[in-house]
């Protein structure tokens, strides 16, 4: 499948549910080179319920998980008001990056924050991630109010 329109044509965007568990544990595989499969069942539980604030969503094609975005409406943390929305964890399997996969998750879950009134979204990065940094840039993100702030325990 190589044009990138007929690929994104086949994709389905849904709710990311506990069933997706073992293909994001195998895409994150694919990706950093370690499986993680209890870090990923903790993370999925925590944001599993439908009254929680998740936005948590799967891109699909021919019914297999190929890339997914875990997010959330902020609740007050930091002071951060509730019309924040923030991207925890966005992955896609490595044979289906740069075709269009994380961009339509993205927009996916822009309109899910919509809904909610989020008005602006952040997300972390690290410094040395370019391609991320790339991606979220042309997503039309830019550098934000926020400073992380790192405490080495010695």
């Amino acid at each position: 499948m190589n044009n990138k329109e007929d690929l994104l044509q086949k994709i389905s965007i849904r709710k990311l549910k506990l069933d997706d568990l073992d293909a994001i544990v195998e895409i994150d595989y694919r990706v950093f080179g370690t499986k993680r499969s209890p870090y990923w069942h903790q993370k999925i539980e925590e944001m599993g319920e439908e009254d929680l604030p998740s936005k948590s969503l799967v891109a699909e094609l021919d019914g297999k998980v190929q890339g997914f975005i875990m997010g959330a409406v902020s609740g007050w943390e930091f002071g951060v008001p509730n019309t924040i929305g923030w991207i925890d964890t966005i992955g896609v399997n490595p044979d289906f990056q740069k075709k269009g996969i994380a961009t339509a998750l993205f927009k996916a879950i822009k309109e899910e924050f919509k809904k909610e009134g989020v008005e602006n979204i952040y997300t972390l990065i690290r410094w040395e991630d370019w391609d991320l940094m790339c991606f979220f840039k042309t997503m039309g993100f830019a550098r934000g109010q926020m400073i992380n702030l790192e405490y080495k325990i010695t």
